[in-house]
């Protein structure tokens, strides 16, 4: 397969996404499920794909409006997949509050989704539900995340079916793993995963990525 028929994938989000990677060098994809994801897909089809990790630890759904035209549409993705909304939680615990309200999460989502769509119609959006579990980064406020969370899950939900994306529920399936084994193998906080979190995550991102390509 030639270099510009190669199916492009871009990771869109948060800390959960970034996990390190490099800012140089696209193939240095950081440590978490984008660089599972694409590790995985790229020895089962190798040369069909290429892959771009553009999270950012700390981005609430706002910043990635912000920077989605130079950290998404400018690299003519094929596929995108979205993974925010804990940030817009935890930043309103900030010295200065700047978390974002539910209702604007929602609408934040589907401006993603809009001008995505209005660039390149036939681009494939996956939305992955952000999460939480009681952890040494939540147990302390989790009256907010416990209450706030579930309700960018839900709006992240309602998006996808606004629009016809692909939506991967998360928190049921971590809720699920800390029934299985301690938290400790999951997540490192509440919030971060640790590896076996990750793999989880790609797991279920991977299965979607295998299903658009016989769509």
């Amino acid at each position: 397969m030639t270099e510009s028929k190669r199916i492009r994938v871009v990771f869109q989000g948060d800390s959960i996404t970034d996990v390190g990677r490099s800012r140089n060098y696209d193939r240095l994809m950081g440590g978490g499920y984008a660089a599972y994801t694409a590790a995985r897909l790229s020895y089962r089809f190798p040369g069909e794909y290429e892959f771009f990790n553009r999270g950012v630890g700390g981005d609430r759904s706002a910043d990635l409006y912000a920077r989605w035209r130079t950290d998404t549409l400018n690299l003519a993705p094929d596929i995108v997949t979205i993974l925010v909304g804990v940030n817009d939680v935890w930043h309103e615990l900030d010295a200065v509050p700047a978390g974002i309200e539910a209702a604007r999460t929602e609408l934040n989502l589907e401006l993603l989704v809009q001008y995505t769509r209005e660039q390149n119609l036939n681009v494939k959006i996956i939305i992955l539900e952000p999460f939480v579990r009681k952890g040494s980064a939540t147990e302390e406020h989790w009256d907010l995340f416990s209450r706030e969370v579930p309700l960018r899950a839900e709006a992240a939900k309602r998006v996808a079916e606004k629009y016809g994306c692909v939506f991967i529920p998360l928190q049921q399936e971590f809720d699920a793993l800390c029934e299985k084994g301690p938290e400790d193998c999951w997540l490192a906080d509440g919030v971060h995963p640790y590896p076996a979190g990750h793999q989880m995550i790609s797991d279920k991102l991977t299965e979607a990525l295998l299903k658009l390509r016989t769509e």
